[in-house]
């Protein structure tokens, strides 16, 4: 049988996250999960309807594979939150702290923010949401705006710091993205190719705040589909010099690296899909992402080759990808009785009251 069939439950995680259909698995989606290539899911707002049906949805993709697939979200709060009904509205986390000087009490409301998203995403099942985002807002990117936390380096370093110690006392993983930084640029990689011209010194002010994130434990990055032509002619998510030289080199990182969605159309300028996954894997990424592209999906189980999915059995690369296992679960009533879920509600909502 061919690794396209696989004859047993695959016992790794592939470099693939990939997205499913609708608000249970198809048989296609099935046959697409099982495949060895395979080692995550992202959720979209097309795939729920209630809390009952996604902890069903979640529970059925878990149940698929031996090695259990890690499930992930975006669910930041403002712009991007997939979940809504039945979920606190978490207000966009430039909200948090609105003044230059970053007080006591805008820390813990970031943890507190932090702490009830990642509470109410890990109730579902769900192993991670991509957050923190660390990127610096200097009030001209499309795409990030309000999904920063600051626009100066230390305060975004302090304010991430907090939020990620809300997630781990929740029990997810954090990952920060979008590595070097996408605030400075102002098109949206959705549609088009960000050029970060800048030198790298003014690049690596964004990129300061990691450090310390890094040194305290941050699991995973994801890149930014933003080409920094000063320094490389590659998208980071594609570039050595971005992975190896700079984060796993300057910067210690030992985590997960992911790329961004790459059906995004920044990712265009590397090539057709295989080519992507391709260079993203063989520059230093851990998991790539396909997002809303079957047809990309399947030509991919089908066409990648074995070195790819082998070279990924690696022990190093797999105990990686399993530190984004959610820790704790959360049973419903049991959260939302809780006086610590109840006082986390009541404070992030009133910041938009």
């Amino acid at each position: 049988m061919s690794k396209k069939e696989p004859e047993n439950k695959p016992s790794f995680l592939g470099p693939l996250m990939v997205d499913v259909e609708g608000v249970v698995l198809t048989d296609e989606d099935k046959h697409v999960l099982l495949n060895p290539l395979i080692g995550g899911v992202i959720l979209f707002t097309r795939n729920y309807q209630n809390k009952s049906q996604l902890k069903a949805l979640v529970a059925e993709i878990k149940d698929l594979r031996d090695s259990k697939l890690i499930i992930a979200v975006d669910h930041e709060g403002g712009r991007v939150q997939r979940f809504r009904e039945e979920f606190t509205s978490l207000p966009a986390v430039a909200k948090i702290c609105t003044q230059e000087t970053v007080e006591e009490s805008h820390i813990e409301l970031a943890k507190q923010h932090a702490w009830l998203m990642a509470a109410e995403v890990l109730e579902c099942g769900i192993d991670i949401s991509f957050a923190p985002v660390i990127d610096l807002d200097w009030k001209m990117s499309e795409v990030i705006g309000d999904r920063a936390l600051h626009q100066h380096p230390k305060a975004v370093a302090t304010l991430a710091g907090a939020y990620i110690d809300g997630m781990h006392t929740a029990g997810m993983a954090a990952t920060g993205k979008h590595f070097p930084g996408h605030g400075s640029v102002e098109a949206d990689s959705h549609v088009a190719l960000p050029i970060d011209r800048r030198p790298i010194e003014a690049i690596r002010n964004d990129i300061s705040p990691y450090r310390p994130l890094i040194q305290n434990g941050l699991e995973a990055v994801m890149m930014a589909h933003v080409i920094y032509n000063k320094l490389n002619r590659l998208p980071a998510g594609f570039s050595e010099y971005w992975i190896q030289s700079e984060l796993r080199g300057r910067l210690n990182f030992n985590g997960v690296v992911f790329t961004d969605d790459l059906s995004m159309k920044a990712a265009d300028v590397v090539g057709d899909m295989q080519e992507r996954v391709n260079l993203a894997l063989y520059a230093g990424c851990d998991m790539a992402l396909v997002c809303n592209d079957r047809a990309a999906v399947l030509n991919l189980i089908e066409n990648l080759s074995d070195k790819v999915w082998r070279n990924h059995s690696d022990e190093i690369i797999q105990n990686r990808l399993k530190t984004l296992y959610a820790k704790p679960s959360f049973d419903t009533q049991k959260l939302q009785s809780s006086a610590q879920w109840q006082a986390a509600v009541e404070r992030v909502s009133a910041i938009d009251a």
